[in-house]
C-alpha cells in the first residue's frame, strides 16, 4: 500500500499540505477540504448549462431527479478515485500504465487528451459567450481573450495548492451567489420542485435530454485529476490514518459535489420557472436564455448575473484542465514538460477549433460546437470509469481497502448505465452527422471509429481478467537500476563560481561560499551586465551601468579576500546563460553557486528562469542558495 516513491503524481505539490492531527474533527476535516472543489467545477462548467436549460424549458421540473441521480453517481465515482489515490499512492493514469499493454495505453492516453481538449473547448466557448453577452465583446475576441488565463493559472500554481483551492472555492461561492439571487427573482413553485425528484420520463425527447444531462455531468478528466489531487495531503501510512483519509475525502466530495448539484439544479429550476411556465419550451441556447431572462423577469440584473456566473464557470473550470493534462501525460508517457508549454498546448487545441468554426461558419454554429464538445466527452467516459473499478476492486493491490461486493455491484451498474447512455448519445449525434453531410467517406470513417471504440471498451473490461502477466512496477522502464549506477568518492571543490545579481539573494550565495571554508579554494566572481547598450551591441561596453557593476563587484572581491580566499573576477555581458557557461569553461570551475531569482509566474516568463535553464546548460554541479 505504500506509494511509489520513485515517481509521484503532481510531484511539485505531492504531499505538500500537512493534515491536522489534533483532537478537533472539524479542523481535521478542514485540512482535507479542497481537492473535491477543483473537481466540482467540472460538474458545473458551461457544457452542462445547455442540457440543463433544455431540460427545464421543455419539461419544467420533471427532470430534476436526473440531476440528483447523476450527482449520486458522480459522488460514488469520485469517492473511488480518492480511495485509489490514497491507498495506492498512484493516480489513475499511472495505474493504467502499470496494468494495460503499451499500445493500448497509448490509445487510452490519446482519448484522455482529446477529452481534456473537448472540456477546455466548452469552457472557452462558455467564457466567450459570457463576455459577449455582458460586454458585447465579439465571440472571436472572447475566445482569444480566454488565452490570457494561461498566465493566471501559472501564477496560482506558483502560490501553492492551498491558495489555488481557495481561489476555486471563491469562484464557486460567487457562482452560487448569482443563482441564489436568480432564484429570488424567479420565485419557483417549491411544491413542483419537490415533485421533480420523483423519477419519470414523459417521452423520448425527455429521454434524449436526460441522457445528455448524465453525459455532461460526469467527466473523464475529473477521474484522473481527483486520484492525483488527494495525494497533495501528507498522511501517515498506517491503516487508521488511511481509513480516516478516505472518510474525510468522501466528506470533501459530498460537500463540493452537492454545491455543483445546487448550481445545475438552479439552472434547470430557473429555466422551468421562467421559460417553461411562460410557454417557451425550446430554450436551449445560452444567448436565448440571457435575453429572455431580463424581459421575462422584468429586471436586467437577472440577465447580468446569468452572464457573470457563466464567465466564472468557464474560468473556474479551465483551471483544472492543465492539471489533468499534466497527470495523464506524466502517468501514461512519463513525459514532463513545462507548465507554460503544457497549458499552451491544451489551450491551443481548444482555441483553434473555436476560431475556425467562428471564422468559417459564423457565431450561430458556436452552440452546436458546444454540444459537440459534450459528445466527445461522452465518448471517453467509459474508458476512465471501467479501469477505475478494476483497480479499486483489486484485493492484492488495495488490501483491506478494496471495495466490498455491494459497492462493486453498484459501481459496475453505474459503469453500464454511463456506457449505454453515453453511447446512445454518441449514436444519435453520429446518425445526425451522417444524414446531414451524406458523404460516403465520412460515413465509413465514423463507422470505423465507432467499431474501434467498441473493441477498445471490451478490452478495458476483459483484459485484467485474461492477462496472466504480473504487473510490473510503474517505474521499471524509466529509471536506471541500482546495479548500473557508478559512485565516486567525494572530492574537494577547488574553483567555485559565484554568480551575483546584486540583490538580496547575493547574501545567501556569499554565505554558502563562506561555509565551504577558504583552504585551497579559489572563488571566481561574476555579474552579467544587461544594460540597454549591451543588449544593442551584444558585447562588452564601457557604459555607465557596466562601470557601476564593476565597482560593486570589486566590493565583493575585497570582502572575500579579507576572509582568506583567493578571488578572481570578471563581468559577463548580454546573455546570462552563455556568459556563465563561458566562465565555467574558461576558469575550469568545479562548482557553481547561484541565488534564487526572487520572482514568480508572469515575471518568470518576462525575465526568464535563469536557474532552471542553467541546470541544463552547464556540466558542473549547481548549488542554489536561498
Amino acid at each position: 500500500m505504500a506509494a511509489d516513491q520513485q515517481h509521484k503524481s503532481l510531484e511539485d505539490v505531492h504531499e505538500s499540505i500537512k493534515v491536522y492531527r489534533g483532537k478537533s474533527r472539524f479542523k481535521r476535516l478542514l485540512s482535507f477540504l479542497g481537492p473535491a472543489y477543483l473537481i466540482s467545477v467540472g460538474y458545473m462548467d458551461p457544457g452542462n448549462w445547455a442540457t440543463d436549460l433544455a431540460g427545464g424549458s421543455a419539461f419544467g421540473y420533471t427532470l430534476l431527479w436526473v440531476l440528483l441521480m447523476s450527482n449520486l453517481m458522480a459522488l460514488l465515482l469520485q469517492g473511488l478515485c480518492a480511495r485509489l489515490g490514497i491507498v495506492r499512492g498512484k493516480d489513475l493514469a499511472q495505474c493504467n500504465r502499470e496494468l494495460y499493454p503499451k499500445r493500448m495505453n497509448f490509445v487510452l492516453y490519446f482519448l484522455a487528451e482529446i477529452a481534456i481538449a473537448a472540456c477546455d473547448l466548452a469552457e472557452i466557448l462558455g467564457m466567450a459567450i459570457g463576455l459577449n453577452l455582458l460586454f458585447g465583446i465579439d465571440l472571436l475576441w472572447g475566445v482569444l481573450i480566454s488565452f490570457a488565463d494561461t498566465f493566471l493559472l501559472l501564477y496560482l500554481q506558483k502560490l501553492g495548492m492551498r491558495k489555488l483551492e481557495l481561489f476555486i472555492v471563491g469562484l464557486i461561492a460567487l457562482i452560487g451567489g448569482c443563482f441564489l439571487v436568480e432564484m429570488f427573482f424567479a420565485k419557483p413553485d417549491l411544491a413542483e420542485v419537490a415533485k421533480g425528484f420523483i423519477p419519470s420520463i414523459p417521452n423520448s425527447a425527455a429521454l434524449y435530454i436526460a441522457i445528455g444531462m448524465i453525459g455532461a455531468t460526469v467527466m473523464p478528466h475529473n477521474l484522473y485529476l481527483h486520484s492525483a489531487l488527494v495525494q497533495t495531503r501528507k498522511i501517515p501510512r498506517d491503516r487508521q490514518s488511511i481509513r480516516k483519509a478516505i472518510k474525510y475525502n468522501f466528506l470533501d466530495s459530498a460537500i463540493a459535489l452537492n454545491l455543483a448539484f445546487f448550481v445545475n439544479a438552479a439552472i434547470l429550476i430557473l429555466a422551468a420557472s421562467v421559460f417553461h411556465k411562460n410557454g417557451m419550451h425550446q430554450v436551449a441556447e445560452l444567448e436565448d436564455a440571457y435575453h429572455l431572462l431580463g424581459s421575462t423577469l422584468g429586471t436586467d440584473w437577472a440577465s447580468k448575473l446569468f452572464a457573470v456566473a457563466l464567465i466564472l464557470a468557464g474560468q473556474s473550470s479551465t483551471v483544472t484542465g492543465t492539471l489533468a493534462g499534466q497527470i495523464v501525460m506524466e502517468g501514461y508517457l512519463r513525459l514532463r514538460i513545462s507548465p507554460l508549454l503544457r497549458r499552451m498546448i491544451t489551450r491551443m487545441l481548444a482555441i483553434i477549433p473555436a476560431v475556425v468554426v467562428i471564422l468559417w461558419f459564423g457565431d450561430k454554429k458556436v452552440g452546436e460546437l458546444l454540444i459537440f464538445s459534450q459528445v466527445i466527452l461522452s465518448m471517453q467516459l467509459a474508458f476512465a470509469v471501467i479501469p477505475l473499478i478494476h483497480f479499486v476492486s483489486d484485493k492484492e493491490k488495495m488490501g483491506e481497502f478494496a471495495i466490498k461486493p455491494v459497492l462493486k455491484i453498484c459501481s459496475w451498474l453505474i459503469a453500464i448505465i454511463i456506457a449505454v447512455l453515453n453511447f446512445q448519445l454518441v449514436y444519435e449525434e453520429v446518425t445526425t452527422w451522417i444524414k446531414e453531410f451524406d458523404n460516403i467517406w465520412l460515413t465509413l470513417l465514423l463507422l470505423a471509429g465507432s467499431i474501434g471504440l467498441m473493441l477498445l471498451l471490451v478490452m478495458t473490461v476483459i483484459y485484467p481478467y485474461i492477462s496472466q502477466r504480473k504487473a510490473k512496477p510503474i517505474s521499471a522502464d524509466v529509471h536506471t537500476s541500482f546495479e548500473h549506477l557508478n559512485f565516486t568518492p567525494a572530492q574537494e571543490f577547488q574553483r567555485i563560481l559565484l554568480a551575483l545579481d546584486y540583490s538580496k539573494s547575493d547574501e545567501a550565495v556569499i554565505n554558502q561560499a563562506l561555509q565551504l571554508g577558504s583552504n585551497n579554494r579559489t572563488l571566481v566572481l561574476t555579474h552579467v551586465v544587461e544594460s540597454a547598450a549591451v543588449k544593442y551591441t551584444g558585447e562588452a561596453t564601457d557604459d555607465y551601468e557596466s562601470r557601476r557593476d564593476q565597482e560593486r563587484l570589486l566590493q565583493y572581491v575585497e570582502y572575500l579576500q579579507g576572509q582568506g580566499f583567493e578571488v578572481l573576477y570578471e563581468l559577463g555581458f548580454n546573455n546570462r546563460i552563455e556568459a556563465i557557461k563561458e566562465l565555467i569553461e574558461k576558469y575550469e570551475v568545479d562548482l557553481l553557486i547561484v541565488g534564487s531569482h526572487g520572482h514568480h509566474a508572469l515575471k518568470d516568463i518576462i525575465f526568464g528562469e535563469t536557474v532552471n535553464k542553467l541546470r541544463h546548460a552547464v556540466n558542473v554541479p549547481v548549488l542554489i542558495a536561498q
